[in-house]
């Protein structure tokens, strides 16, 4: 049973292999309750109050609302699925409310920051600098994420339009353009990555020839940022909001900023809003006629 669906997240919705994992281990978590708990093996026939008392049991474990929040979401497109497959009638997850979360402001890069760790790596010439210059240069003037860097291939490089091909979630491609700085990056990027390796596909390589993984593009962002910046987070995630944050600062349209990084509803790209109408308060409070400035 669980098996059909994360077999149904594979393969009909195109999660990602972290995704299905994931799922799959809310499921299985949700399932050894119920077992030990009520000392019953099937899911089929769980009620809402089972269910609740594993949201009692998930808060004395001191875990937090926003991870409960996401177990019991894997759980309701488990039951969704159920619905769907007609194995079960009723969703027991229907009228359940999500735990409240603290919103978590997440704070950009300031473009000095990211200037000052720019032109750090512009001082250097082996292939190590330049790549890690252009993933941050990537990184921040095409708002991609962690992921979709990682598997650009040389192939998806568009130098007569200077735009790369991204594969986004659920394999949605986006066409994202490129800045000239970016190209000329790009260009001598190419050209050291050649006395590496001319054989593998992906562009982005270590320097012993191998695909590029994750920790690594991380811990790359983490460390420069860290000479740079005293902010809590430093990811390749706090450069996409970067990203977001200063085009809509700059007075980008919010529809545009959506389609640059890949999101399917605007929702999604209007949780960076919140530091561009910080910005704009600002202006608006020094230009006013009756702003702050003049009392």
């Amino acid at each position: 049973m669980i098996n059909s669906f994360l077999d149904y997240l594979s393969l009909e919705k195109k999660y990602s292999v972290h995704t299905v994992t994931a799922y799959r281990n809310d499921l299985i978590s949700f399932s050894d309750f119920i077992e030990t708990t009520y000392q019953q093996k099937s899911l089929l026939e769980v009620h809402y109050p089972q269910i609740r008392s594993w949201i009692v049991a998930l808060v004395d474990l001191k875990i937090s609302n926003r991870t409960i929040n996401r177990k019991i979401s894997s759980l309701k497109s488990f039951y969704k699925f159920l619905q769907k497959t007609k194995q079960i009638e009723v969703n027991p997850l229907t009228k359940h409310k999500a735990l409240k979360v603290a919103s978590k402001v997440q704070v950009p890069f300031t473009s000095k920051e990211i200037n000052s760790v720019i032109n750090n790596l512009s001082l250097e010439d082996d292939f190590i600098s330049i790549r890690n210059k252009l993933i941050v240069e990537l990184f921040y003037s095409t708002g991609i994420r962690r992921g979709e860097l990682i598997n650009i291939k040389e192939q998806d490089i568009s130098f007569s339009d200077n735009t790369i091909k991204v594969l986004g979630k659920r394999n949605k491609e986006r066409f994202v353009p490129l800045l000239k700085s970016v190209v000329k990056t790009l260009y001598k990027y190419l050209e050291k990555k050649k006395e590496i390796s001319k054989d593998i596909e992906e562009l982005f390589i270590t320097e012993k020839g191998n695909k590029i993984y994750e920790t690594l593009v991380y811990r790359i962002i983490n460390s420069y940022f860290g000479h740079v910046s005293s902010k809590e987070k430093k990811s390749p995630h706090i450069l996409r909001h970067s990203f977001a944050t200063h085009l809509l600062n700059e007075g980008a349209d919010l529809n545009s900023v959506k389609e640059l990084l890949g999101h399917s509803s605007l929702a999604s790209t209007q949780v960076y809003t919140h530091n561009s109408l910080d910005a704009i308060k600002k202006v608006y409070n020094q230009a006013h006629p009756k702003g702050l400035k003049k009392e």
